[in-house]
Formats: C-alpha cells, sequence, structure tokens
C-alpha cells in the first residue's frame, strides 16, 4: 500500500480551486482529479473546492443552434474562460477533456498532468441498440464532430447527417424526439458518468473509426510556475498516458488541427514501442488518407510530426476545403 504524500497548503481556510465547466461529465472529471489528489496527500474534501465555469460553448442559445462549432470559435469555445480564470487566480486547476483542447497553450499556463486514459472508443447510439451496420439507406444521424461526420460520409454516403449538439442527457432526449436516427458518444464519457449500462450503444473499433486525437484523456492545466501546482500534479501524471499524448498531439500540431479539420489520431503502446495511427479526411468524406508510424517510444513527438507531414504531402493543397 502506497503511503500519502504530505503537502502544506498556504492557508487552511483557502482550499485549492479546481475549475471545470458544468457539465456532469465535466464535473465527474473534476470530481476524479479532486478524489485523486485526497488520496495522493492525504487531504480532506474540504481542502479543494469545486469551481464550475460557464464558457461560451455552454451558452445555451449555441448549444442549440444548428449552427456549426467551427463558425462558432472552434474549440477554444470551451476553454477560454477558464484560462482565464486560472491565468487571474480565481481557479488554481483546471480540468479538460483533452480532445477538446487546442494545440498551443497561452502564455503563462502549462498543460502536462494527464490522468490515467479511459476506453478510447465512440460510441454508435441507438435508441432501439442497432449498429452501424444496421442503419436503413438514408438514414439521419445526428453529430457535432466533424471528424465523425466524414468519417461516417466516407463509409457511408448515403446517410444524412445533422448537426446535433449538447451533454449525453440533451443528445439522448433530441434521438428520443427523433431529430436524429443515431448518434455517437465518447466510451470513456458513458464510463465516467456511469451511464453504460443505460445507455443503448455499440463500441466502434479503432480499425473501423479511428477516435479523435486524446479522446478518453483528462487533462490537468495550471499556471507555469506555481510550484505547489506542480508538485501535486507530478503525483497523479500518467506517464504512459503522456506517451501517447505527445505523439497524438504533434501528429496534430503539425497538421494544423481544429475543430474545423477532419482528423483522427491514435497511439498505442507495446513495452517500449510506440504505435502511431493517423487519418485525414475530406470534409464531404469523398477521401480518406491514413497512414502510421511504430518506433521507440522516445521517439512519439517526432513520429507524430513525420506522419503528419507524409499526409498532408498526399492530400496536396486544398483538402481540407468546403467544397
Amino acid at each position: 500500500m502506497n503511503t500519502p504524500r504530505t503537502i502544506t497548503l498556504p492557508d487552511p481556510l483557502a482550499p485549492l480551486k479546481i475549475g471545470t465547466r458544468g457539465s456532469p461529465l465535466a464535473l465527474a472529471q473534476a470530481y476524479e482529479t479532486r478524489d485523486r489528489l485526497m488520496a495522493a496527500f492525504d487531504l480532506p474534501e474540504t481542502a479543494f473546492e469545486i469551481v464550475v465555469i460557464k464558457t461560451t460553448g455552454d451558452d445555451r442559445a449555441l448549444i442549440a443552434s444548428d449552427t456549426p462549432l467551427k463558425t462558432l470559435g472552434g474549440k477554444g469555445l470551451f476553454t477560454r474562460e477558464i484560462e482565464d480564470q486560472l491565468l487571474n487566480g480565481g481557479i488554481d486547476l483546471a480540468v479538460h477533456s483533452m480532445k477538446d483542447m487546442p494545440v498551443e497553450q497561452p502564455a503563462g499556463l502549462a498543460l502536462d498532468c494527464y490522468l490515467p486514459r479511459e476506453d478510447t472508443r465512440d460510441a454508435f447510439v441507438a435508441l432501439d441498440g442497432s449498429a452501424l451496420v444496421d442503419l436503413r439507406q438514408g438514414a439521419v444521424v445526428g453529430t457535432s464532430s466533424l471528424r465523425r461526420r466524414s468519417q461516417l460520409l466516407n463509409r457511408r454516403p448515403d446517410l444524412k447527417v445533422v448537426e446535433f449538439r449538447g451533454n449525453v442527457q440533451t443528445r439522448l432526449t433530441k434521438l428520443g424526439d427523433n431529430v436524429a436516427e443515431a448518434t455517437f458518444l465518447a466510451m470513456a464519457g458513458l464510463t465516467r458518468l456511469g451511464m453504460l449500462a443505460d445507455v443503448p450503444h455499440t463500441p466502434i473499433e479503432p480499425e473501423d473509426m479511428l477516435p479523435a486525437v486524446a479522446q478518453g484523456a483528462i487533462g490537468i492545466e495550471r499556471r507555469a510556475h506555481d510550484e505547489r501546482a506542480i508538485h501535486m500534479l507530478a503525483a497523479l501524471h500518467d506517464t504512459p498516458t503522456g506517451h501517447r499524448l505527445a505523439a497524438e498531439r504533434s501528429f496534430l500540431a503539425t497538421l494544423d488541427g481544429s475543430c474545423q479539420t477532419p482528423i483522427a489520431g491514435l497511439a498505442t503502446l507495446d513495452g517500449g514501442t510506440l504505435r502511431l495511427r493517423g487519418e485525414i479526411l475530406r470534409i464531404d468524406g469523398s477521401e480518406a488518407i491514413s497512414g502510421e508510424r511504430s518506433g521507440p517510444i522516445a521517439d512519439g513527438s517526432e513520429m507524430g510530426a513525420d506522419l503528419a507531414r507524409e499526409l498532408l504531402e498526399q492530400a496536396g493543397p486544398g483538402f481540407f476545403d468546403w467544397r
């Protein structure tokens, strides 16, 4: 049994503030972070405060709209206000779903702590429990993910894809209202919410649909020179997840990836070897280009950038343009 570490809080009356969005999944991730810190340092629950921060992406009017996220501000919709609070000292840590995180860090912040990664797969969700292969010709599928939209149309160009945003509960309600016949969720989200038994779903293997870069990973952001945060987060960091995300996010960064570009990537570890698979798609799903690299774990970032350059060379100019 591991002996809990010890740390002295600057002020016992001023708990460590953990910032998060207010969705059920975001809160579950923040509480997981708090509980891991409590266990690592033998601290009581009162040593922490969960601070809910409303982001632009949480605006109900935006969520309810049919406007794609790419036209609303991209991934920064879900992080900007939280990072502002972190920079201003309103919170001490920020908990993020890593697949929502831009690859560039704001000056003064650092993101180098990852919790153990969950299931990386997508889940196909239909209220009758059917699988993707069971969808009728011309069926309507809802998703806000450009990656999932492009991957789906690449495999099933007969389907109609509609904009479909909101948390797990909102999306299930939309299915019940017949806005779409099926949608996608992340297996990691269903697991962390304890909803695997409640939501009719079929896991999609990476060989059939490669997931988003960093899917299933939680990252904890801090101020770059906050010594207390550096010390505490070092106790939580999962090294294998860090190795995998270094390769995946290097791949994404070299592609200049955003929510406006359909990109998928997944790194896996086998002993001292890292395998990275990547895919880019035309936005309408008409073409997909994929590749992979394998090599020593220490070369993960280099492999990610090299794979990205190879796919870009194959794609040629204008590959990601809307048409």
